[in-house]
């Protein structure tokens, strides 16, 4: 007979509390990451970091202004982080450096190189905001924290794709093993290749404890009959909608979430499904850049 151990609960350093092991519980604290400005401006720029065109720096910070407000707005403590160095165009995506525990920080380690000196700003900023950091993957250990989403409190499913490899599995599986944290392996598709963005999150996002948005076709067979073995309910987005990020929706409280506009096929059917939904104009901070608002923030105290 297998015991699984109840990981220890959120934890308070101070006046500051971290942690949840959750997708959907209220979100109380999150990490964003004003737009830096580009280094160039230019289109070799833009493709470099695989973007269909050059960045606008001013429409991605009226956007990310507009967007900040909005989480204000719900109540949600949001920790803006100070524009970065020209150039680190993708540091705007603050889920993917790190993972949050009830114990600490993980610190990832991007598989896109250009992405590797943002580890080091959310480093950073855990140390200014007391969060103490757990562990972190090392090379040539990959993970992206956008292939990684809680099922539940002692469950971590992790995309293993061009972002994510095997090795950063194992390194992340024994550093959350201690809390009583399964990591579930997931396997992504090739879809159009490591020069384009595919992660876990890319193709399911958890709105309740056993809800998700998912685009069917390019999920594991696998991963959709473990969801299905968990009793989830799954609202599927069209095809039409997957490029639009209608996957990509962001859990503020139970019953309520966040989605980039410009997928209302996706919204009817969430709005449908109970869920009340409000959007963002996100043309430059996540049309351009194929990232939505899960993207866009890092969770750090999720507790309902």
């Amino acid at each position: 007979m297998t015991t699984t151990m109840a990981p220890p609960p959120p934890t308070t350093v101070g006046a500051r509390s971290f942690g949840g092991h959750s997708m959907s519980a209220r979100l109380r604290t999150v990490v964003v990451r004003q737009p830096a400005p580009p280094a160039t401006g230019d289109l070799a720029e833009a493709l470099h970091f695989g973007y269909p065109r050059p960045a606008d720096q001013a429409t991605a910070e009226r956007e990310h202004a507009a967007l900040r407000l909005l989480l204000a707005e719900e109540g949600i403590e949001v920790i803006a982080a100070e524009p970065d160095e020209p150039g680190l165009l993708d540091a705007i995506f603050a889920y993917d450096p790190s993972i949050i525990t009830n114990q600490g920080a993980v610190l990832l380690r991007p598989g896109k190189e250009v992405r590797l000196p943002e580890v080091a700003l959310a480093e950073r900023l855990y140390a200014e905001l007391g969060v103490p950091i757990l562990g972190r993957i090392e090379a040539p250990g990959t993970v992206e924290g956008g292939d990684t989403l809680w099922l539940d409190e002692v469950t971590l499913a992790v995309g293993l794709g061009y972002r994510t490899n095997a090795l950063g599995v194992a390194q992340l599986s024994g550093l959350l093993y201690p809390l009583g944290v399964t990591v579930l392996p997931v396997a992504l598709p090739h879809w159009r290749g490591p020069g384009e963005c595919l992660h876990l999150m890319s193709l399911i996002s958890p709105i309740a404890a056993d809800t998700a948005v998912v685009y069917p076709p390019l999920l594991a067979v696998p991963f959709v009959e473990e969801l299905h073995r968990r009793g989830w309910r799954l609202i599927e987005v069209p095809d039409n909608e997957f490029d639009t990020l209608g996957c990509n929706v962001l859990a503020l409280a139970p019953g309520r979430c966040l989605v980039c506009d410009g997928s209302p096929v996706t919204r009817g059917r969430l709005e449908a499904a109970g869920f009340a939904v409000l959007s963002y104009v996100g043309q430059e901070l996540s049309h351009n850049r194929a990232g939505g608002p899960t993207c866009l923030t890092r969770p750090v105290w999720r507790a309902d």
